[in-house]
């Protein structure tokens, strides 16, 4: 694919940025889980929080495909960073698309400067790829809406000032998804326990460390009706919005996994040519050259293959089979990479003083989030067989 001017110049800022100022300290900040606020503050200078944002709302006004490659970059340094964006930007487009005028002019321009970072709620500790099952409730009253409900694995639950949600509006609809609505809730970032609402200590992961991913326990929270994206058009229209949006997530995800993919690749490649055993590097050994050919070709197919649903997606045809097959594909090859490199590095592989082990721990989020890989094969072969009906 050839990049315009444009893309190939932000490519080159981003992956200057990562090389000079992410990898050489991605990892102490993952020992420690520490959110890396200098990085996040240049993410803010390089216009990132607002890289697709139309420009009349102060954004870049970039298109889909260069924010795929960013993410690349920027998980090829550490996907933690990138998670940071993500779930902002999946906010922002949601606002941009489905939101009224006023949402737009009220939120774009901050969130466009980073001075108002928000977070992505669906899933609940009871409702995953299952999205219908979610039970937080947005109750009409007087004053506006009462959320009412648990939220489970906010990225940037804590320190985000707004959160974008979906809730039940319409316990009675059928399906149940047409009883759904999108919020935009503002709230008080950095702040554990606020009127209605207790965001608790940060989950414990495995790996995707630095940035918080949260519960959000609504009791009681109060919104006006402003707060409902689209304002009353979008009434009951939030469970279409978010399924919208997830296509952006995934497509997000596979270019994490590719820029993850890269990295582990990249340290195996150059071990391996340092590395001596038997009286020569481990590159000229057979076995090693298998492992790095399989590496170099599913990460090439990868990200063809996310630059495909990023194009379909940004010409706003129907992607989610694309975005699927991107997702699926990506993360399996970024997990298998990362497994790869671990066995070329050998023991020092294990070793938390270099990267592949902090790359092993952190691929596994990919698999399971924007819907876990074995949900993603059931709904890709329903598409299939939806294009392909006898």
């Amino acid at each position: 694919m050839e990049l315009t001017t444009e893309q190939q110049d932000m490519v080159k800022v981003v992956r200057e940025f990562v090389d000079r100022e992410v990898l050489p300290y991605a990892s102490d900040f993952d020992h420690r889980d520490e959110f890396p606020e200098a990085m996040v503050g240049t993410l803010r200078d390089l216009g990132l929080f607002g890289i697709t944002i139309p420009e009349q709302y102060g954004g870049l006004g970039l298109d889909l495909v260069t924010y795929a490659l960013v993410i690349k970059e920027l998980s090829r340094g550490w996907i933690s960073l990138a998670g940071v964006v993500n779930t902002h930007f999946m906010a922002a487009w949601m606002i941009e698309n489905y939101g009224t005028e006023e949402q737009r002019e009220r939120y774009l321009p901050r969130m466009a400067t980073g001075e108002l970072r928000s977070a992505y709620s669906m899933t609940e500790p009871h409702a995953g790829s299952d999205v219908q099952a979610i039970r937080t409730k947005a109750t009409e009253i007087e004053a506006g809406f009462r959320i009412d409900g648990q939220k489970m694995w906010a990225t940037n639950g804590l320190r985000a000032g707004m959160v974008v949600l979906l809730a039940v509006t319409d316990p009675e609809a059928e399906p149940r998804h047409r009883g759904m609505s999108a919020f935009i809730v503002e709230k008080e970032a950095d702040v554990h326990d606020q009127p209605g609402l207790i965001v608790p200590p940060q989950l414990k992961k495995l790996g995707y460390k630095g940035v918080e991913s949260t519960e959000l326990v609504f009791d009681g929270f109060v919104v006006d009706r402003s707060a409902v994206l689209g304002g009353d058009a979008g009434l009951n229209r939030g469970f279409k919005y978010f399924m919208a949006a997830v296509e952006l997530g995934r497509v997000n995800v596979a270019a994490r996994a590719v820029g993850l993919a890269t990295c582990a690749f990249e340290a195996a490649i150059r071990y391996a040519q340092q590395r001596e055993t038997f009286g020569k590097s481990i590159s000229e050994h057979q076995a090693i050259q298998l492992k790095l050919a399989q590496m170099g070709t599913k990460i090439k197919a990868s990200e063809l293959m996310v630059l495909d649903a990023a194009e379909r997606k940004a010409r706003g045809e129907r992607a989610d089979l694309e975005a699927g097959m991107a997702k699926l594909f990506a993360t399996e090859t970024a997990h298998e990479c990362t497994v790869e490199a671990m066995r070329i590095h050998g023991g020092y592989g294990y070793s938390q003083e270099y990267i592949v082990e902090r790359l092993y721990r952190d691929a596994p989020l990919l698999i399971l989030g924007e819907g876990t890989n074995e949900i993603q094969q059931v709904l890709i072969a329903r598409r299939l067989l939806e294009k392909h009906a006898l």
